[in-house]
């Protein structure tokens, strides 16, 4: 799904607790293992998160549709 608008991006990010800034782009992440081995892996306060991130392109942040509902 493509979402235009930074106002309705700043409420999906507000109303998801996976969900984060960095700058512009939006970073999903969760606690994982598995993180540790992967290219995705990011280590943060002591654990390894896998963090997959959506930056804006011309056309919006195209993100996954179970985030908007």
């Amino acid at each position: 799904m493509i979402v235009t608008e930074l106002k309705d991006m700043e409420t999906i990010v507000a109303s998801n607790n996976s969900l984060s800034w960095d700058g512009w782009t939006v970073v999903n992440s969760y606690k994982t293992d598995k993180a540790r081995t992967s290219q995705y892996g990011l280590f943060k306060d002591g654990s390894w998160y896998m963090a997959r991130r959506f930056s804006p392109t011309r056309n919006g942040w195209d993100i996954p549709s179970k985030f908007v509902g």
